[in-house]
Formats: C-alpha cells, sequence, structure tokens
C-alpha cells in the first residue's frame, strides 16, 4: 500500500513512539543505569564506525575548515545568548521570570555531540567537519558556558569537573574515533560497502538518546513542575528560538557561500544544546532547589531539536546524490 502523504515517515514515527514510550514507561533505577551504557555503547559504536569510514584525508579537510567552526561557534556561543537577551519581552510574558532565566542558561550552553553528528550522517552532510566542530563545541563549552552564566545570569559557580568532564568526553567519543582510524586499514572496505548497515546505527543512537534523555525528563517531573498553560508557553518559546537559529544557520551558511553538505553540517551543529552537558553543569552553577526549574527549558528544547531535525535530515537523505558523492560511493 502506498504510504498516505499527510504522514511521516518511519524513523519520525518511531521518534514518536519512543517518546511516548519515555512519557509512559521511562526508564529509572537499575534500568537507567543500565540503559545509560546501552546509550553510550552505541555512541562509541557510531564513533567507531566514522573512524573506520573516514580518511584521513578526510578528516584534515574536516579539521582545517576554519569558517564552517567559526560559523558554528558564533551560533552556539553567539547567536543564542544574544537571542535569549533580545527575546526577553516576548519571553518573560509567557513563562515567567524563573523559566526564562532557565531559557538565558539553555542559550549558554555548547552544542550535542552526538546528536548532531548522527543527523548530520543521516543527512549526508560534511560527516567530518561535523565531528571536529561538535567535539570542539562540547570541549570549549566546559569553559565558556560558566562565563556565559556569569554574564547572563549573574551566577557565579564553585568551580567544577572540568578535567572530569574531557577524560569522559575523550573516552566516549574521542578514543573510539580513533580506533575506528587504527582500524580502517582492515575494515575500511567493509564498512565502505555496508553503509546501510551504518545509517541503522546513526538512526538507533538518536532513538537511544531521545529515549533516554526523555526519560530522565519525566523522572524529573516534567510534567508536574509548572502549570499546563506555562509549559505550552515554553512550548511555543521553544519552537521560536529553534526556527530563529535554524533560519540564520540557513541564510548564513548562503551568504557565506558553503556548499550544500556544508550547510547541512552547519544547520544540524549549529542549533542544538547539550541536554548531557547542560545537567552536569547546572548541578555546579545553581543551588539546588532551582536547578529543576532552570532545566526545564533545556529538557523540552533538546526533545523538540530532536524531533524537528530528524524531520530535517530525512528530507535532506531524500535528495538526488550529487556528482562528488557519487564519485565518492566508487573511489575505494
Amino acid at each position: 500500500m502506498t504510504r498516505p502523504r499527510f504522514l511521516p515517515d518511519n524513523f519520525t514515527l518511531t521518534l514518536i513512539g519512543v517518546v511516548l514510550l519515555a512519557s509512559f514507561l521511562p526508564a529509572s533505577g537499575q534500568v537507567a543505569l543500565g540503559f545509560g551504557w546501552l546509550t553510550n555503547i552505541a555512541i562509541a559504536l557510531l564513533f567507531f564506525l566514522h573512524g573506520a569510514k573516514l580518511s584521513r584525508e578526510s578528516i584534515i579537510a574536516g579539521a582545517g575548515h576554519w569558517r564552517l567552526h567559526l560559523l558554528v561557534f558564533g551560533l552556539t556561543f553567539v547567536l543564542f545568548p544574544l537571542l535569549g537577551l533580545a527575546l526577553k519581552p516576548l519571553l518573560s510574558p509567557l513563562i515567567g521570570d524563573q523559566l526564562y532565566m532557565g531559557m538565558l542558561y539553555l542559550c549558554a550552553l555548547p552544542a550535542t555531540v552526538q546528536s548532531a553528528i548522527a543527523f548530520t550522517s543521516l543527512a549526508r552532510g560534511n560527516i567530518p567537519a561535523a565531528i571536529c566542530s561538535a567535539a570542539a563545541s562540547s570541549l570549549f563549552g566546559i569553559f565558556l558556558t560558566p562565563l556565559l552564566v556569569t554574564l547572563l545570569l549573574n551566577v557565579h559557580g564553585d568551580g567544577g569537573s572540568t578535567l572530569d568532564a574531557i577524560v569522559k568526553i575523550s573516552v566516549q567519543l574521542l578514543l573510539p574515533f580513533i580506533a575506528g582510524q587504527i582500524a580502517r586499514r582492515w575494515i575500511g572496505a567493509w564498512v565502505g560497502r555496508n553503509k546501510n548497515w551504518l545509517k541503522f546505527v546513526d538512526q538507533g543512537s538518536i532513538l537511544l538518546v531521545v529515549y533516554g534523555a526523555f526519560s530522565e525528563a519525566v523522572n524529573e517531573g516534567i510534567w508536574h513542575q509548572i502549570p499546563v498553560i506555562d509549559l505550552l508557553g515554553l512550548v511555543v518559546v521553544c519552537c521560536i528560538l529553534l526556527a530563529l537559529v535554524l533560519l540564520a544557520s540557513t541564510v548564513l551558511g548562503k551568504l557565506f557561500g558553503f556548499n550544500l553538505e556544508d550547510r547541512i553540517t552547519i544547520l544540524f551543529c549549529g542549533s542544538k544544546k547539550s541536554l548531557a552537558t547542560g545537567v552536569p553543569m547546572a548541578q555546579v552553577l545553581f543551588a539546588g532547589s532551582t536547578i529543576g526549574v532552570l532545566i526545564l527549558p533545556l529538557m523540552l528544547f533538546h526533545q523538540i531539536q530532536l524531533m524537528v531535525c530528524a524531520v530535517l535530515a530525512q528530507r535532506y537523505a531524500k535528495r538526488q546524490e550529487s556528482v562528488p558523492e557519487l564519485m565518492a560511493q566508487v573511489d575505494p
């Protein structure tokens, strides 16, 4: 049977199902701990396969794409905070002062790593540049986010485990990628012949991240902390902020003359905010009694960005392949 045109694709329907599953059956306790390990393994496998797939020449080219990295950094650490400040007349009446402070905290956070790269891969963007840009954003965010929080919210933290965060990122992302690069000489050709399997790893890692993140949000009492009307207002605010950043990413990518693959990378790396980094940082920067409400905008924004970007990535993935992409497939 032909799929009705008004229905989304299978992956988006699966994503919606995962969100509903997490809402009614969130992972908690030992189950959540085990699921966290499973998610970390899936992400490590994703980076291992990308390491085995990408040539060293491609990685060097991605790291040297400084114009793209500067634009992504500008979107993440400059445009987001400026929008948060500029939209105060709209945000405060809709969600109140405390949730507005949470929006400012959201704007100060670094980009996600795994989902940005997974969506870029799914959409057939510039994966080497996405890996370099997203990983660098996460690392630099460890230092830039506390500074931005101090400037935007006038909050001073008590230090924090910067070294632990760097070690965690390196162990989870960098080491599997390096291992994949080392193994490329033995499995690189096999990975290249089984790109469809790599696509399932991309999608699977996204679904795992969505379920784990939304389970955490539900366990934190996301549906009980604020009135329904304020929650609806917060959803509207998150959608407006995401739409503005997505629009700016698209316009600036074209304005500065980037090709389509680079614009895809800019779109998915420059519009993300990290829940995995934001929650631990909030525990250091804020008092315990205020953390729940302050991270609520981040929880909602994280889910919305995953849903919207999943749709965008699927649309980009369906485009016809360009001549360079076709040549890359036949190049050993």
